[in-house]
């Protein structure tokens, strides 16, 4: 069962995935990066490009979703490195901290607060986010051109797409897909008919949509809105 809410990190949230069945969820792109706890284990999850199917034995997961484009920085590490990785912490910070990270988050009455407190002390130590990078993850949140951004933003195409592979882990153009789709999915949900969905979320019409489901989510449109 998965359950989240926002995280004391501004614009973060924070969650938790508990077994039910052997029924494996898959994680959908959402142009975000994960700190994540497993049973022992403290990963990160880079930005991902097609949904991802946890792999092994179902297993109880914690994790600090940090909005797009911030993870890099906190994490010190440029977000095309991880692209459709998971990879543990040891890799990316000095393994005796992680080792004493691990011992305290495993510790703890309650593992989602101090991975929690994890990610705010390393935020309170880390370098302010790219303040352009949320302008631009507003812009296209809000269906905008990707052209027309870099010009309100003062950016060649070159620049946006450079900036965006350290920050995001991919171009500015996947960035908008991936955010355009779970835009679409979350109004979808809602009760909006497909075909509306797709009008008011900038697809050419619904076989669009379900096309960008199928390659994004690798499942069917219908399959995925009714799991």
């Amino acid at each position: 069962m998965y359950e989240e809410r926002p995280s004391r990190l501004p614009g973060a949230v924070v969650w938790t995935n508990t077994p039910v069945g052997s029924g494996v969820r898959p994680v959908l792109p959402d142009g975000c990066m994960d700190l994540l706890w497993r049973e022992g284990r403290l990963l990160v999850a880079g930005p991902d490009t097609r949904a991802y199917v946890p792999d092994g034995a179902p297993a109880h997961w914690a994790g600090v979703r940090f909005p797009p484009g911030t993870a890099p920085a906190l994490l010190g590490v440029p977000a095309h490195e991880l692209r459709n990785r998971r990879v543990e912490l040891a890799d990316l910070w000095n393994a005796a901290q992680v080792r004493r990270l691990s011992a305290r988050v495993d510790g703890a009455p309650d593992p989602l607060a101090a991975l929690e407190e994890v990610a705010l002390e390393r935020a309170a130590r880390a370098p302010a986010p790219d303040s352009l990078l949320g302008a631009l993850v507003a812009a296209l949140e809000a269906g905008r051109p990707v052209g027309r951004t870099a010009d309100e933003l003062g950016l060649s195409a070159r620049q946006l797409h450079r900036r965006s592979l350290t920050a995001f882990g991919y171009g500015p153009k996947t960035l908008a897909r991936v955010l355009r789709l779970q835009r679409a999915l979350a109004m979808a949900r809602s009760g909006v008919p497909l075909a509306e969905t797709a009008t008011r979320t900038g697809y050419a019409d619904q076989a669009h949509f379900a096309r960008d489901v199928r390659e994004l989510a690798g499942m069917p449109l219908g399959k995925l809105l009714g799991g």
